[in-house]
């Protein structure tokens, strides 16, 4: 089985125009920002001013 496999509804969907949108999960396995301004980056980065916003940790 190929662990590398993405899967639907879990790594991504498709929006109403079709594309694919990856989601949070999706970018946390990845393990970096690709500073693409992904709607779901979790990293924080900001294509409008190239920068990464502080995000807060949850310590629950």
């Amino acid at each position: 089985m190929d662990q590398n496999k993405i899967k639907e509804n879990e790594d991504f969907y498709y929006n109403e125009q079709g594309y694919r949108v990856f989601t949070e999960k999706y970018h946390l396995k990845r393990g970096y920002c690709c500073k693409s301004g992904c709607k779901h980056c979790p990293y924080g980065y900001d294509k409008k001013t190239d920068t990464f916003k502080k995000i807060k940790k949850n310590n629950s």
